[in-house]
């Protein structure tokens, strides 16, 4: 579900949409709407030689993965954090999937058959699936399965994050018991992108009434919840571990892997440890303060390039999130004056220990849709600040906190727990804004609760946070424009700005990239103005794997994409030698 974003700690796993939360520091969606993954220049280091040998591979053993944040729900239609993300890519097969270069494919185990059929007026998407693809308990993968979840999606009663796209359907038909029909109400550029996702068994779900589907047991019981991919969910013991085991009904190329532990550990510093002790076999982010620790130690093998994901700190403007409904950034210069209290390039140089990018707008640096110098760009500029915040009616208190009327600039700043690299950043954040008046307190809170509980309806007062982008393509309609407040959108923060959701249908409604590109550097200039963010870096997530870890060079993981670290998982192997 493509135009799906999830959040970094997190990092989500609903292809529907095109981001994620991400709470991982070190796990931390390059597509239209966010997840969290970072930058850098480094590619690959390997501790000791011959880490892919040319041996090929060996059916059997565990391969156990680490994280330290718990899963929410792994329904499709409800994922927006990265650790239910992760645990989707073992479970379930997508309708099409995304190859090494951000191409829509089908692929040996997509569902798909072929390369969908677009009509040449753009309108129709023609889908044909493969007649041998099965659900965990036997049941064949239908049109009616398809149909079933895109209804679902679309269904604003539903309230999944994945609505985005599926806005611009007007109908969707079962051909036959293969063939799906999509007929679009305009022409939407990313729409072969939602395509590339997750779908749901239609005869599990089908009485469940649609208000209700997100509560349902299915997703967080392992014996309901039925799937379709090369391992089935078999266990989860709550913040310690999941495990899932070779799916007896599948129906792709069988997975070399006979069982994939996912291990839940307290905070980044505890599972890095794990990978050296080789408790864990794969880590999908490290801190960039722990990377040349792991890299020197032998049989250990550490990727670090660039991935799609940006942190941000993130302003709420729903009045009942305030005392007294008292929105203290209404104001566009106060909302500016924030940006320009923050070090951000020094983060970046002492936190992120230069590994990061500075963003000024929601589009990853050097893509096709980067705005350039068109986005304004907020040096550090401390006095600058406090003469913004002076025009925009705020003066000191006898405390040396700013006030406003009667009101002080106080608010509370939350991130994930565990996230050594947002525990840095909100303490200089803290102390950033301190030196022009403005209070802040820091608040770490459980990734999973703070997500069913905060995030999802929108129920925050500033969040410092990242997406993970899940596609290529830079749609960022579903985080931004005020169609999409919770629960039918990933814009938690409720942010409207007219002009901002008139572009965003613009930047859609047209195939030809250059036009799109005009386009984006409006939404560039004026997102970057109006600030529903202050837009701080594109940073890197380093993946390391121990020697025991084998894949043939076709299928090493990819970190330009989304989940990229689990690139064809499917055909990796684990050497118990």
């Amino acid at each position: 579900m493509t135009s799906k974003k999830k959040w970094l700690s997190l990092l989500v796993s609903l292809s529907v949409i095109s981001t994620v939360f991400v709470g991982c520091g070190s796990k931390d969606d390059a597509s239209s709407t966010p997840k969290d993954e970072g930058n850098t220049d480094s590619s690959t280091t390997t501790g000791t030689e011959g880490t892919k040998e040319a041996t090929g591979p060996v059916d059997g053993g565990t391969l156990t993965y680490g994280s330290f944040s718990d899963i929410v729900s792994v329904n499709p239609l409800f994922v927006q954090d990265t650790a239910s993300g992760d645990a989707v890519q073992f479970m379930y097969a997508k309708l099409f999937d995304i190859n090494r270069t951000g191409e829509v494919a089908a692929e040996a185990w997509s569902i798909a058959a072929e390369p969908m059929t677009i009509s040449e007026d753009g309108l129709t998407y023609t889908i044909k699936l493969k007649d041998t693809a099965k659900w965990s308990d036997g049941q064949p993968i239908t049109a009616n399965d398809v149909v079933f979840t895109f209804n679902s999606i679309r269904d604003p009663k539903v309230g999944s994050p994945g609505i985005t796209g599926f806005d611009k359907v007007t109908n969707i038909e079962a051909v036959d018991e293969h063939t799906v029909k999509i007929t679009l109400k305009s022409v939407y550029a990313p729409f072969q992108y939602v395509l590339a996702t997750e779908i749901v068994p239609e005869h599990i779900l089908k009485d469940v009434k649609p208000e209700e589907l997100q509560k349902n047991i299915y997703g967080t019981d392992p014996a309901k919840t039925v799937s379709s991919g090369p391992w089935v969910w078999k266990e989860w013991k709550q913040k310690q571990y999941l495990s899932f085991e070779k799916n007896p009904n599948y129906w792709g190329p069988a997975p070399h892997i006979d069982k994939i532990v996912y291990k839940i550990y307290a905070d980044q510093n505890t599972e890095v440890q794990a990978l050296i002790k080789g408790d864990v076999d794969l880590l999908g982010g490290i801190p960039v303060t722990q990377v040349e620790a792991v890299k020197s130690r032998d049989g250990l093998t550490v990727i670090q390039e660039p991935g799609p994901q940006y942190e941000y700190l993130g302003f709420n403007f729903n009045p009942d999130n305030f005392k007294d409904k008292f929105v203290p950034w209404a104001g566009q210069k106060t909302r500016q004056a924030v940006a320009y209290a923050l070090n951000r390039q020094g983060m970046i140089d002492n936190v992120l220990k230069g590994t990061g990018k500075l963003m000024n707008a929601p589009f990853l640096p050097g893509s096709w849709a980067d705005p350039g110098d068109a986005a304004v760009n907020y040096a550090f500029d401390p006095e600058k600040a406090k003469q913004l915040l002076a025009e925009d009616g705020w003066t000191a208190g006898s405390d040396g906190i700013l006030t406003k009327d009667g009101h002080r600039f106080s608010f509370e700043l939350q991130y994930n727990s565990g996230n050594s690299r947002r525990e840095q950043v909100a303490s200089v954040i803290q102390q950033n804004l301190k030196d022009v008046g403005i209070e802040v307190v820091p608040k770490a809170l459980d990734f999973a609760a703070w997500v069913d509980q905060n995030l999802t309806p929108g129920k925050y007062p500033a969040i410092l946070m990242g997406w993970s982008l899940n596609n290529p393509d830079p749609d960022g309609e579903s985080t931004f424009s005020s169609k999409f407040f919770p629960p039918n959108g990933q814009n938690q923060g409720f942010y409207k700005n007219e002009k901002l959701d008139k572009l965003w249908e613009e930047g859609t409604a047209v195939v030809d990239q250059e036009k799109r590109k005009e386009i984006y550097k409006q939404i560039g200039q004026e997102i970057s103005t109006d600030l529903p963010y202050v837009f701080m870096y594109q940073y890197g997530t380093p993946t390391a794997y121990n020697n025991k870890v084998k894949f043939a060079e076709e299928d090493a993981p990819e970190s330009s994409l989304a989940y990229g670290y689990f690139f064809h998982l499917n055909n990796w192997w684990v050497d118990a030698k």
